[in-house]
């Protein structure tokens, strides 16, 4: 049995690996917030597609919706044609009251102003049987011939079957009884459909109808086409989506219904092709033996259902990559801001040493010259230096703090005027020289007399060098060289500070102006500092419309070159004080 020690000392390790360790438990956050409840979505809507693609939910909600379409569009062809007859039936001449030849010429009327009535007639048990046909196409054979058929045959019917045709009539809602008839000619498949009807100004016990006939021609070129054409675009209109085709065809043709002239074929819509309707219904009552079919344009339901399956599963792949994608830069985000924090940690765990190592010798050299215990004048001026020394470094990681303050705060400003960059250089170099010494560097400087005065912050640029001298004294452990050079090229002033240090790695070389970051050797590590000299100078540089870059070879040094515009900074007005917020 493990002992109690053992088990406490392993919990509490793993308790410092959890809080220690903030990579594990933003990656197990996101997993459990966020990727597992994604992940279910999305496998709840895969799954869902591939239910609706096998039990082609889709493909049967389609077919039902042009099921519904083509009832509604059975009423509304109905409709159409029952509007038809009774404006027609409104104007049929009343037996009781004309004559023969009234009724004649008032059926001729009727037939002069609806070309679409092939045959009007009215029939009365009194007075006998009138027939009336378009006038201008009896000189047809063949429709001469059709008159002469029809009015032997109405004729007949109507002497032995009009009582019990009107007690049809009158049991209808609307009078009206149809007679759909198949024709077939030399010019292929037609449809007639026929009206007979009572009339509303006659008492019901006299036998009398009247009765019309649609022109077959009129079916087929104008009322079906047109109708086919009024409700594609309303559902259309009404609903949008896919263009559709209907096709009207004899219900009993076994043929297929196409868009040429085979069996069976009366009218079809703009769009139909070769095939079948996806959808067919059998008409009824007025043009019953005919029937309605539907199908989209071009496609068929089955292709449709499956481009609305594949770009479905097609969109659901890119919104689970952007998903991904998302919580990869949320990771990459979040990880940046703990990285961020945690050398926020370490800078002021740097700058607290940094504000303690030059406090400690102050106070102590200070206190031991108080106390007289330093009796040499040599070693009292030693002293001082120190002090003095030891102040400078104090207050230039001050001011670099509160550079950085303000810069954060978006609150520094730039004290531009005219200044001899060339002497701004070589008296902070002479500031700085003895500490150069002092750390056994060997100072080289190449300063060009010769460049004119320009438009700078001198504090800026001047902790600008100090900074990056700093940063070579700092990172040279072998090789102790320091070369400062100005010059002018190419139109611009080019600030070089040069080193023979431990050098920058080539992927850490665009890092090293970021703020708080400090390179991965371990001398840097090994050496305390606060990770701002770099950014700062960036800001300076880019606040005086500047760069600086740096080239570097790991082990044999590095070369930092703040670059500052000539002309624009000597246009700038002399002597006039520019702030510039950071």
């Amino acid at each position: 049995m493990e002992p109690s020690g053992e088990r406490t000392r392993r919990s509490y390790r793993l308790r410092k690996l959890w809080s220690g360790n903030n990579r594990i438990r933003l990656m197990l956050t996101l997993a459990l917030a966020v990727m597992l409840p994604a992940a279910a979505l999305i496998y709840l809507n895969f799954y869902h597609l591939k239910s609706i693609e096998r039990d082609k939910v889709l493909e049967g909600a389609i077919l039902g919706d042009f099921h519904q379409m083509l009832a509604i569009s059975e009423k509304q062809i109905n409709q159409k044609a029952y509007k038809m007859t009774e404006e027609a039936r409104a104007l049929f001449p009343s037996p009781a009251a004309d004559s023969q030849s009234d009724i004649a010429k008032k059926l001729d009327d009727i037939l002069s102003k609806r070309p679409w009535f092939a045959h009007v007639y009215l029939f009365d048990a009194k007075e006998g049987f009138v027939l009336r046909s378009q006038p201008e196409r009896l000189s047809d054979p063949h429709f001469r011939e059709e008159h002469q058929r029809v009015a032997k045959m109405l004729g007949g019917w109507f002497a032995m079957e009009a009582k019990g045709m009107l007690d049809q009539a009158h049991a209808r809602a609307r009078g009206i009884i149809w007679y759909p008839e198949l024709l077939k000619s030399a010019d292929g498949f037609g449809f007639r459909t026929s009206a007979l009807f009572s009339l509303p100004q006659l008492a019901k016990e006299r036998v009398a109808l009247g009765g019309l006939s649609f022109d077959p021609d009129y079916l087929k070129q104008t009322f079906f086409p047109s109708m086919l054409k009024e409700l594609i675009a309303y559902k259309l209109g009404e609903e949008g989506g896919n263009p559709l085709a209907m096709i009207v065809h004899h219900a009993d043709s076994d043929s297929h219904p196409s868009g040429g002239h085979a069996e069976g074929f009366i009218a079809a819509s703009s769009g139909w092709t070769e095939g079948e309707p996806e959808v067919s219904r059998n008409l009824d009552d007025v043009f019953r033996g005919l029937a309605l079919g539907i199908k989209f344009q071009g496609t068929s339901v089955a292709d449709q259902v499956r481009g609305w399956v594949h770009n479905s599963f097609l969109i659901l792949g890119i919104f689970s990559l952007l998903l991904v994608g998302g919580l990869v830069l949320t990771y990459r985000s979040v990880s940046k801001e703990v990285a961020l924090a945690r050398l926020k940690s370490d800078f002021v765990s740097n700058v607290s040493h940094e504000l303690r190592t030059p406090l400690a010798l102050i106070r102590l050299y200070a206190e031991t010259l108080e106390l007289g215990r330093i009796k040499g004048e040599a070693k009292v001026e030693e002293y001082y230096r120190i002090i003095r020394t030891e102040s400078e470094r104090l207050t230039a990681l001050i001011n670099n703090i509160l550079d950085f303050s303000r810069i954060e705060a978006g609150r520094k400003e730039y004290d531009f005027r005219q200044t001899d960059l060339a002497e701004l250089v070589s008296n902070t170099l002479d500031t700085y020289r003895a500490q150069i010494h002092e750390h056994g560097f060997t100072l080289e400087q190449s300063i060009d007399w010769t460049i004119p005065a320009v438009q700078v912050d001198r504090e800026a640029i001047a902790r600008s060098l100090v900074n990056l001298v700093n940063n070579a004294l700092k990172y040279s452990d072998t090789e102790k060289f320091l070369c400062v050079k100005l010059y002018r090229a190419d139109g611009v002033l080019k600030l070089e500070v040069v080193d023979h240090g431990i050098g920058i790695a080539r992927n850490e070389q665009s890092k090293v102006f970021e703020k708080f970051y400090r390179a991965g050797n371990p001398l840097v590590h090994n050496t305390k500092g606060s990770g701002l000299g770099l950014s700062l100078v960036r800001h300076i540089a880019h606040a005086h419309g500047g760069e600086v870059e740096v080239e570097s070879t790991p082990g044999k040094g590095s070369k930092f070159t703040l670059t500052l515009p000539l002309v624009s900074a000597i246009q700038q007005p002399a002597n006039d004080a520019v702030r510039m917020a950071g």
